[in-house]
């Protein structure tokens, strides 16, 4: 079970009362105490919970309110940006080949999204980004326009979120979205944080297209909060190590699948 996986089940099961026991996790997750441990000291260190005897809890909600707490479930973009690199890369080049000169796109903030941005030069496009990693990726290209929504700063993801469902996005018509995901199985594209998939649902009414990219990692043992159904997508771009099984289970969503 990828760590991911299991910040997801830790954090759905403290949600259920604000408490969770060790015991209870023990029972609940496939992975050794000594995992489970470090689970505990990760998400403490990036401030979601806070290990007490016996378990662990959420985070105090007045600590929320001020705003001290801003971050997302999920692994850290700095931990996730080398993973699968050449996957990425090639993922990225075909999905930037699919943009046509002068359009405005969406680019969802993510590992693999951001290795579009290299082979969008010269295309003229505005690019409406929630990634400040995108940002600074497309700023040295003179005929790229660039907007970025309103909202709060995620320092470990480096994106532009709303809170609360909040409506933060500018009004550009860019009907063409290309995203990631932390998940991909037959319940659909999955994010480990609700907030972040309540952020992509926008994007996706917002579009006329939708483009989702991930490597082949990324249908394994899907998990999280559900942003869309396979059959809300147009395009789903992945590397050459996806499953007979995946492909059958795109196929059969009516889903274009493109091999990089």
């Amino acid at each position: 079970m990828h760590v991911e996986e299991r910040d997801s089940l830790i954090l759905d099961l403290i949600g259920k009362t604000g408490f969770v026991s060790f015991k209870s996790l023990e029972a609940s997750i496939s992975a050794s105490p000594a995992t489970l441990r470090r689970d505990l000291d990760r998400l403490e260190g990036k401030g979601v919970i806070q290990r007490v005897r016996g378990g662990a809890r959420l985070v105090d909600d007045e600590a929320g309110e001020r705003g001290d707490v801003q971050s997302l479930a999920g692994v850290p973009f700095h931990e996730n940006i080398d993973r699968n690199r050449k996957q990425k890369e090639a993922i990225g080049r075909a999905a930037a080949a699919l943009c046509q000169p002068g359009e405005s796109i969406i680019i969802d903030g993510g590992s693999t999204t951001l290795q579009m941005c290299r082979h969008l030069a010269g295309l003229n496009l505005q690019v409406l980004t929630n990634s400040l990693h995108v940002v600074s990726a497309l700023l040295p290209q003179p005929g790229t326009r660039i907007a970025v929504p309103g909202g709060s700063v995620f320092r470990e993801q480096n994106i532009i979120l709303g809170i609360g469902g909040e409506e933060c996005m500018p009004r550009v018509h860019a009907p063409r979205l290309f995203m990631g995901a932390a998940f991909v199985g037959a319940q659909g594209v999955m994010q480990a944080d609700v907030v972040l998939a309540a952020a992509e649902r926008q994007m996706i009414d917002r579009a006329e297209w939708v483009a989702l990219l991930v490597d082949s990692s990324k249908f394994a043992a899907p998990s999280g909060s559900v942003v869309c159904g396979l059959d809300e997508l147009d395009v789903i771009v992945t590397d050459p190590d996806i499953s007979d099984a995946h492909v059958r289970m795109i196929e059969a969503a009516g889903v274009k699948l493109i091999i990089a």
